[in-house]
């Protein structure tokens, strides 16, 4: 099935990046084009009109500018400027005959350019940082570049923004960075992995069960689940799924998770049981189970059928065997509730901010709550997630960039060696934000 992805990008950097989309094949690109930032948003909503996309490549700014158009289903992955980046930036202003210092740089997360700068060997009170942040404006950015130059008026000015690059170019020594090819082609190469992983679990084995819990006194039980039966069976949703009855009670519907994403509105609401309630007289619980094999699948919609009889019907309950739980899962579009290792829209829409999996979120922000407020380091974070400390360090800086971790400090463990920096996680404020 060929696949559909949008790319934005800064107009200078149309030719580089094309030439990484060259090596992916049944990928159809979808190019968003930009000279100005103001641009984009116009220019995304007419690509989402305009074309079903699968998945989408933007850098920070831009999905800052258009995070609200873009469909709360639709994967992403958001392009951030690492270290090699700068490193390579700071390598043409030797080129070019500049020292590397005094320098102002904006965009970059603070502990990149930290890394970059302390490896280099130049003074901290030399290197200018801004890191990138939704509400900081241009003129900030500029005026931020303006006082260090006025400091400092051999510096130069390492910057990621076009804005900036229009209002300071021609007035002082400025470099724009450039992203590496090979950076978007991993990046692209990774999005379209997430996305087939994604098409191949929808299509992957899953299970429902529908248990009578209450009828009219008109009826009785036998007529009750034969009602139901009956009801399924003749659900459009249900046209491609096995439908039989399970038990005394029961109706089991077994089909691929797509179908069960359908039925429920990807799991945001259950009509089908308050049809079976208005139409037939009758309440109904459901128990849907995502595993590894039929039988997995099954048992865990029994599991989730029976926490939906003691919540109370008509509602339902999802189950994997990763220990995911979602519900209660009512007739109308009532918001889904959750606990530990549990994740919904709040935490997608955080995850997509911060570049990350839900499940990755979920797990942080049940960590969150365990620290009680006490900071921890990227050593700290690793050990607790059951990471490389190269990549505890790669994902704090992830979490800072988008807002979900802040910096509290240092510390040191020994008298030898450089100190810690120590980070608090804001998940569940960044939550608060978001239903506010």
């Amino acid at each position: 099935m060929r696949m559909v992805l949008g790319l934005v990008l800064h107009t200078s950097h149309q030719a580089r990046l094309a030439m990484a989309s060259e090596v992916l094949t049944g990928v159809q690109l979808e190019l968003v084009v930009y000279e100005q930032e103001r641009e984009i948003r116009p220019q995304v909503e007419a690509l989402l009109n305009r074309v079903q996309l699968d998945g989408m490549l933007l850098g920070r700014v831009p999905y800052d500018a258009c995070r609200d158009l873009l469909p709360p289903d639709l994967p992403l992955s958001i392009n951030r400027y690492a270290e090699l980046e700068l490193t390579l930036t700071l390598g043409r202003a030797l080129q070019q005959g500049w020292a590397p210092a005094p320098v102002s740089i904006d965009t970059f997360d603070r502990s990149i350019v930290d890394d970059v700068t302390t490896a280099l060997g130049m003074k901290p009170e030399q290197v200018n940082c801004l890191p990138y942040a939704a509400d900081i404006s241009y003129d900030q950015i500029i005026d931020f570049h303006e006082r260090f130059l006025a400091e400092h008026p051999e510096g130069f000015v390492i910057t990621v923004r076009s804005e900036v690059t229009r209002a300071l170019g021609g007035k002082v020594r400025m470099l724009n960075v450039i992203p590496l090819e090979s950076t978007v082609r991993s990046e692209l190469h990774e999005l379209v992995l997430r996305i087939q992983s994604q098409r191949a679990k929808e299509l992957s084995f899953a299970a429902g069960i529908f248990s009578v819990v209450d009828f009219d006194k008109h009826s009785n039980l036998d007529r009750a689940r034969v009602g139901l039966l009956n009801m399924l069976l003749n659900t459009p949703e249900f046209a491609d799924a096995w439908v039989d009855t399970r038990g005394s009670r029961g109706v089991a519907v077994l089909a691929h998770r797509a179908l069960f994403n359908e039925v429920t509105h990807n799991w945001s609401a259950l009509p089908v049981v308050g049809t079976a309630q208005e139409s037939l007289g009758i309440r109904v619980a459901a128990g849907f189970g995502f595993g590894s094999s039929a039988r997995k699948c099954v048992v865990l919609a029994e599991k989730a059928v029976a926490q939906a009889e003691q919540t109370g019907a008509p509602c339902g309950f999802l189950m994997d065997e990763d220990g995911l739980m979602v519900g209660p899962l009512r007739p109308g579009a009532t918001p889904l509730r959750f606990t530990y290792r549990e994740h919904g829209p709040e935490l997608e829409r955080l995850a997509r901010r911060a570049g990350l999996s839900a499940a990755t979120i979920s797990r942080l922000a049940a960590l969150e709550r365990n620290l009680a407020g006490r900071p921890l380091s990227p050593g700290d974070l690793a050990d607790a997630l059951h990471i490389t400390d190269p990549s505890g360090r790669r994902l704090i800086r992830k979490l800072t960039a988008s807002g979900l971790a802040v910096p509290q400090g240092s510390a040191q463990a020994n008298r030898r060696g450089r100190p810690t920096s120590l980070y608090q996680l804001t998940i569940a404020a960044a939550i608060g934000e978001d239903d506010r």
